[in-house]
């Protein structure tokens, strides 16, 4: 929303198509044009023909926001659920360069745009239980750092954004759709919502073309890390 507020005309994606012609119908009844594409950033084959085809009104990228991504359980390494893993791994990794490499080749062409990747603190730090979601985060953080140089010749800004506790449907992922435990992971503080890190996208994206944001870690004020909170409540 934050973005056709802005005037922005936006490309959305998501798998769940029921969803995004809400969202799509929501943001055109602000006047701007929205084009939902659904597909899953893990089939490499989904994100060529619906990215890599692009119509040719839509080919001009300006800004790419890369934020597929997901925790899937919370068990110790020797415990791990092999497909959570991979489900993981093929999300918040590999979607994300299989969407820049179908996205990036248009932006050098044009010598200039803003690929946004949503990291996470878990990629800064790791903590009890979080072992393979931590180390796609860090995947994240490397790539973004390893893009930024990549794409310095071609005048092209790279940022990566890395939330604490943000009540999304995260945690309702992580737990397989437990609700009750999901809450758990929110009771107590006033954690970061959708919104907030929105602005910060926008705050990013709308510094002068000089100025780019390599890094940005954003958290609640009651979170000091990955794993402490002050929790009135606890």
């Amino acid at each position: 929303m934050k973005f056709a507020n802005e005037g922005w005309n936006v490309i959305i994606t998501g798998r769940r198509s029921d969803r995004l012609e809400l969202l799509a119908d929501k943001l055109q009844s602000t006047s701007i044009r929205v084009l939902p594409l659904a597909f899953d950033v893990r089939d490499r084959h989904e994100v060529e023909i619906y990215l890599g085809r692009l119509p040719s009104e839509w080919r001009d990228v300006d800004v790419l926001i890369n934020n597929a991504g997901l925790a899937a359980g919370l068990s110790p390494i020797q415990e791990g659920d092999i497909d959570d893993w991979e489900r993981m791994i093929d999300t918040n990794v590999k979607g994300m360069l299989y969407v820049t490499r179908a996205i990036a080749p248009g932006m050098i062409d044009r010598k200039q745009g803003q690929i946004i990747n949503i990291g996470s603190i878990a990629g800064k730090e790791v903590y009890p239980n979080g072992n393979v979601y931590c180390a796609s985060k860090h995947a994240v953080d490397a790539i973004s750092k390893a893009m930024r140089i990549d794409m310095l010749p071609y005048n092209i800004r790279v940022t990566q954004i890395c939330p604490g506790a943000v009540e999304t449907e995260f945690s309702l992922v992580r737990f397989h759709g437990d609700q009750q435990r999901a809450d758990q992971v929110y009771d107590g503080f006033e954690n970061l919502v959708a919104e907030d890190i929105a602005e910060c996208i926008w705050f990013c994206v709308s510094r002068p073309p000089h100025v780019n944001i390599n890094d940005m870690i954003v958290m609640p004020t009651a979170q000091a890390n990955g794993m402490l909170f002050h929790k009135e409540n606890r």
